[in-house]
């Protein structure tokens, strides 16, 4: 089954203006930076991912989605995460994608082994090529429990994302009317983004309790923090 991962990335200049009090511009850019070049490495090293698109109108996420051997869709108007991830549904289609894997930039503990495992529980994944299989939702909400960290769409265009305040139940209830079965999964390494001072806490803490993965991010913090 083709499978690919779409990446929202907002203007960096736009992005994660809820740390403003944790961090200044200039820091904020740098973490952009790092954890969007480690959400591209888990992905690329993920077995069960054929293919990685990131939409952004920001030129240096372009340049890292090259540098790490993904596709790029111009999102010039820097539109917001949904109309970002619809345009990177309807590029995924036209490549013969056979199921979508949403993933914001922000997640950068993101670990390949977990993603696989997202995709692995889903029934297609061991079916016989022959059986029917109705279409599923896989939502994987943020540490909070009421917003989305994550999506698995089969097929891709099952339903359209509406990312936000009160996403979880806003994506379960949109699954279940578009005749979907809806799952949801927490795999630790995608229920952890970073919006605000206390989510950069909380990932601090995860990096000084767990080795290995999020090379750049790990790298960044101890310098300005």
């Amino acid at each position: 089954m083709k499978t690919i991962a779409i990446v929202p990335v907002k203007r960096f200049a736009n992005a994660k203006t809820r740390l403003a009090d944790a961090l200044p511009a200039r820091s904020r850019v740098a973490l952009m930076q790092a954890m969007v070049t480690d959400v591209l490495i888990a992905l690329r090293r993920a077995q069960l991912v054929d293919g990685v698109v990131v939409v952004t109108g920001e030129e240096i996420a372009e340049q890292i989605a090259v540098n790490y051997g993904a596709e790029v869709v111009t999102d010039q108007q820097d539109q917001g995460h949904s109309a970002a991830v619809a345009a990177g549904i309807q590029w995924a289609v036209g490549r013969g994608a056979e199921r979508v894997l949403l993933v914001p930039g922000d997640c950068p503990v993101l670990d390949p082994d977990e993603v696989d495992g997202l995709l692995a529980a889903d029934p297609a994944a061991t079916a016989d090529a022959a059986a029917p299989l109705g279409p599923e939702v896989t939502i994987v909400p943020d540490r909070h429990g009421t917003g989305t960290n994550g999506l698995v769409l089969r097929p891709p265009g099952i339903m359209a994302a509406a990312f936000g305040p009160g996403s979880r139940a806003r994506h379960a209830e949109a699954a279940r009317a578009a005749g979907a079965a809806v799952y949801e999964a927490e795999p630790r390494s995608l229920v952890l983004d970073v919006d605000t001072g206390e989510d950069l806490e909380a990932l601090r803490q995860h990096l000084e309790e767990h080795r290995g993965g999020a090379s750049h991010t790990r790298g960044l913090l101890p310098r300005i923090l």
